[in-house]
């Protein structure tokens, strides 16, 4: 009888995987003892880090999609039926439609969902670049505005650790492209007491937002957007007064997750080394679900899912735990619209970011476009 792996989720971090281990185990693919099921939200795969450039006319909409059916590998089935629930004691998914799926492994690949619905006043007075509409309306905003107090506020949790600095630094040399810079003042608020939650990342950007004159306000924890008066308030007491008003919303993880009962907040708890389920020894939790104190990027969903890629080859080839993930994340970092630095680390090593340069901008753009293939494993 074939050894049944259960995907719950199409983004990045189960693509990876459903292509990895259909490379890896061929040949229990092809004769039908391993089988791969996925369970996706939508037909369309899209690139999601590609919705920072949206706003400022950098990539086009089309840029972004593919048909997901045409990125993973012919031998994964394919189904467009959410999970509704996970049982992972009678090891079954039943689906929005119904349908109930068996597994011997199930690897959760749920991702997570911009909040602004969690603080009252956001989705009417706020920008924000984390979904396409949200981005759509952002670039609609930029184009009509003449300059002014400008507000990019930052909500935690949220996926990609360096976006609230990219939008800042981008923005600012938007505004100055536009020609209203000097009209303009740039406010970057951030829940905790320095400009980023990685201390030596904040220690790197503080002094180049000085250096660009872009002001800070810390310890700022969203409480409320008033839109008609436009203003957004702190839990600390603070008011800000703005014109445009941009924010990485608060995140959380899927519905699904909280309804199963896997996790609070649809983080589901996992051991850091194996990316087991806590407890468990046979569900995986790859990128943006997990409840690891790391980052949740695009970099950490590829280094995690090509952890797991080997560890379930190993396993079903060899009964035998390949390796550990270390916590390795890279992330680029636009400091602009035509510079860019980056920073790596991982469980013992802090990050350590270098001078921008325009070269590292190119290497950026370039992994954009190399994108697709590092979501066929390729990369």
């Amino acid at each position: 009888m074939a050894k049944q792996i259960l995907i719950v989720g199409g983004g990045l971090a189960g693509t990876i995987v459903a292509n990895g281990l259909c490379r890896q185990l061929r040949e229990e693919v092809s004769s039908g003892s391993v089988a791969l099921t996925m369970l996706g939200a939508t037909e369309t795969h899209m690139y999601q880090p590609g919705l920072l450039y949206v706003p400022f006319g950098r990539m086009r909409e089309s840029e972004l999609f593919r048909e997901q059916r045409k990125v993973l590998d012919r031998h994964v089935r394919f189904m467009v039926d959410p999970a509704k629930h996970i049982d992972t004691d009678k090891r079954v998914v039943t689906t929005q439609s119904g349908k109930t799926h068996g597994y011997d492994f199930l690897v959760i690949a749920t991702g997570s969902r911009i909040r602004p619905d969690n603080i009252p006043g956001m989705a009417e007075g706020a920008h924000w670049f984390y979904d396409l509409e949200g981005a759509r309306k952002m670039r609609d905003a930029l184009a009509t505005f003449k300059g002014g107090k400008v507000v990019i506020n930052i909500n935690v949790p949220h996926k990609c650790p360096v976006a609230p600095l990219e939008i800042t630094f981008m923005m600012r040399d938007h505004l100055a492209a536009k020609g209203v810079l000097d009209k303009s003042e740039i406010t970057y608020t951030y829940p905790v007491g320095r400009v980023h939650t990685l201390e030596p990342v904040a220690k790197w950007a503080a002094p180049e937002f000085e250096r660009f004159g872009i002001k800070s306000e810390v310890f700022f924890n969203t409480k409320s957007v008033d839109a008609k008066a436009k203003t957004i308030t702190s839990e600390e007491g603070t008011t800000l007064n703005y014109d445009l008003l941009i924010t990485v919303p608060p995140h959380s993880g899927q519905q699904v997750i909280t309804d199963s009962n896997l996790g609070a907040g649809g983080w589901v708890p996992t051991e850091r080394y194996t990316l087991l389920r806590e407890g468990s020894s046979n569900v995986f939790v790859v990128g943006d679900t997990t409840n690891l104190p790391i980052s949740k990027a695009g970099s950490t969903a590829h280094f995690e899912a090509d952890t797991i890629v080997d560890n379930l080859a190993s396993l079903l080839k060899e009964d035998r735990w390949a390796r550990n993930y270390d916590g390795k994340v890279f992330c680029f970092v636009e400091t602009g619209l035509n510079t860019g630095t980056y920073v790596w680390f991982n469980y013992t090593t802090p990050p350590n970011p270098g001078p921008p340069s325009q070269m590292i901008h190119w290497f950026k753009l370039a992994y954009n476009r190399l994108y697709w293939l590092s979501a066929r494993g390729l990369l």
